[in-house]
């Protein structure tokens, strides 16, 4: 069996590795595990005092996010879940929301709207059901019938009515896991304070999911995208001022059942994990970059080889790096102009930016 303990790919962080080089320069860099990943924040160009508050108040935040949005551990969503579980139609919930709850359940039920449902934060309990909410998972395939019973029960982000500072459900079946929103979120929020304590130049990486600030010493951030079936890189690229980059794959949180891998990246229209795409890699810019890099992905890595266009364009993204589940490598004309490949080369085939 393999998963996501592996040593080796949380070192790579999910897809992206930071080229920090040149003797003499001003750049600090700090690490923690946050999220369940490596988390790295580099300033470039500060005095070390002042790099090192400014990481260390990032880092902070984080662990107080990690509290706060983790979909299994105790902790405020965790709670919110637990009171969802006793609702019914009938008899639906109630609750109070924290403040800072309120703007994500009205961005991410925007997103999961745009998206057709492909991003949906409510299949919390089919994501649970196949083992995922752990930090370790065993090699084990659910019930059929149970998956059935919650694809019917549809949860959805619908169902889960923000009026105010209160929320209602009356669907038990709703369990928030928003794993595939918070690294994005978090760091729209680092750049902003970063921003606001003056650095201008910066590199936030969550577990791959990676916002760049400025430059480094005048030169753009250049990153590698993970290879993902070996070790290293596939291409690199230049992350420009603004810009976050993005990847759902296959290859961290999966097992394996008589050769066949199953990752965590459900298709809510079945429930069964997404395998016609080992990963998908998109470029997102704006004032919520990291959030939309984060979320745009897992629709598109589920909606696959057929359907990834279509959805890149609905979710406003026109530069993708799509890897099938064959190895097939395709990528928007808009990314591949971006992309320095490793070797050896894949074939690629240019897609135009919309189907």
């Amino acid at each position: 069996m393999r998963n996501c303990g592996s040593a080796r790919y949380i070192l790579w962080a999910l897809l992206l590795v930071v080229l920090l080089a040149g003797c003499g320069e001003r750049i600090h860099k700090q690490q923690s595990y946050v999220f369940g990943t490596l988390v790295e924040i580099t300033v470039y160009g500060e005095e070390q005092d002042k790099a090192r508050r400014v990481t260390d108040q990032v880092l902070r935040d984080f662990d107080e996010m990690h509290q706060t949005l983790h979909a299994w551990q105790p902790g405020t969503l965790e709670r919110l879940n637990g009171l969802f579980a006793l609702a019914t139609p009938q008899a639906p919930i109630r609750i109070a929301l924290p403040p800072g709850l309120i703007a994500i359940l009205a961005d991410a039920s925007r997103q999961s709207e745009q998206s057709e449902g492909l991003f949906n934060p409510a299949i919390g309990n089919l994501v649970r059901l196949w083992g995922f909410h752990s930090d370790s998972f065993e090699p084990r395939l659910p019930d059929p019938r149970e998956i059935e019973r919650l694809v019917k029960a549809n949860p959805r982000m619908s169902d889960l009515k923000v009026t105010g500072v209160m929320l209602e459900t009356g669907n038990p079946a709703a369990r928030l896991d928003l794993g595939g929103y918070a690294k994005g979120y978090a760091l729209d929020l680092a750049a902003a304070y970063l921003k606001s304590q003056g650095v201008n130049n910066a590199l936030i990486n969550i577990g791959g999911n990676i916002l760049a600030l400025g430059t480094k010493g005048g030169q753009p951030w250049k990153v590698g995208i993970q290879h993902p079936r070996r070790a290293g890189a596939l291409a690199m690229l230049e992350l420009r001022d603004g810009e976050a980059i993005g990847t759902s794959g296959d290859y961290q949180r999966f097992f394996e059942v008589n050769g066949k891998r199953y990752c965590h990246l459900i298709d809510p229209r079945g429930g069964w994990p997404a395998d016609q795409t080992q990963a998908v890699t998109v470029i997102a810019r704006g004032p919520h970059a990291g959030t939309l890099s984060d979320v745009s992905s897992k629709p598109l890595f589920i909606a696959g080889p057929g359907d990834w266009r279509r959805m890149a364009a609905k979710m406003g993204i026109k530069e993708v790096l799509f890897i099938a589940a064959d190895g097939g490598v395709s990528v928007t004309r808009a990314m591949g102009g971006r992309l320095v490949w490793e070797k050896p080369a894949p074939a690629v085939k240019v897609a135009e930016d919309s189907p």
